[in-house]
């Protein structure tokens, strides 16, 4: 007797229901790429931190900063911002479940379009073959290799 069974469970079908929030705090302990950043830094002049939630949970983050030209390194991106920039540099982002990376990155992009006011959306990435292939995957573009880092561009 052959038994065959059938599953209607859909992995990704929490993704329909995640949306793009600001956030005050995080843990920085939980940034694979820049933990030593607190929660200052993150928020000062011209800085976001954004989530992207799900029934009350962070799935995944992004931190922004604005600026009007393309930093190689931290301390140039401290420098840097400003609340009226004109450039948004993604320099950390990292998810809790699979899937919430590539969402926020997208959802970024949305709001980034309807806010109308930024002329283009970088990073401020590790110098590692991690980060460059989240980034290609993404749709991102390389712009810069740096001593240190690397920028890519998104299309917006």
């Amino acid at each position: 007797m052959k038994i065959s069974y059938s599953y209607n469970f859909d992995f990704f079908s929490w993704i329909k229901g995640a949306e793009l929030v600001e956030l005050d705090i995080i843990n920085p302990a939980d940034d694979p790429v820049r933990p030593e950043l607190d929660n200052v830094f993150r928020t000062a002049k011209g800085r976001k931190i954004f989530g992207l939630r799900y029934r009350n949970e962070i799935q995944g983050v992004v931190c922004v900063a604005y600026a009007n030209d393309v930093p190689i390194t931290i301390e140039e991106l401290d420098h840097m911002s400003d609340a009226e920039g004109k450039i948004a540099i993604a320099y950390t982002v990292w998810s809790f479940k699979k899937g919430a990376g590539k969402k926020i990155v997208k959802e970024f992009l949305k709001y980034i379009k309807t806010a109308g006011n930024i002329d283009r959306v970088m990073t401020l990435s590790p110098l590692t073959p991690m980060a460059t292939h989240y980034h290609i995957r993404n749709g991102a573009r390389l712009i810069n290799i740096n001593a240190t880092t690397q920028n890519f561009e998104y299309k917006i």
